[in-house]
């Protein structure tokens, strides 16, 4: 089973735990489910996955537009300058 998928299944086990209508039984069940299925780790798995596959040039454009785009707040644009490693535009 890939990372995604266990991170889908443990949504519907979380979902169980937070419906006030589930029965004990059911949500005993999703927390075993939960703790078999390794806790946080595969959502870790998942984040962590998804950069490596990331071209680094597209990034550095989209961090690049960021700073530029008028609907970036000034803290995005400051975000964004910080990846990319400079200071952000003056305007």
């Amino acid at each position: 089973m890939s990372a995604e998928e266990r991170v889908n299944e443990m949504r519907g086990y979380k979902a169980t735990l937070s419906n006030p209508r589930v029965s004990q039984k059911a949500k005993q069940h999703a927390q075993s489910m939960l703790d078999e299925l390794g806790g946080d780790q595969p959502r870790e798995d998942l984040y962590h996955g998804r950069d490596q596959n990331k071209d680094p040039v597209r990034v550095s454009a989209g961090l690049k537009a960021a700073q530029h785009n008028p609907r970036v707040t000034e803290g995005g644009k400051k975000h964004a300058a910080e990846k990319l490693g400079h200071s952000a535009p003056e305007e």
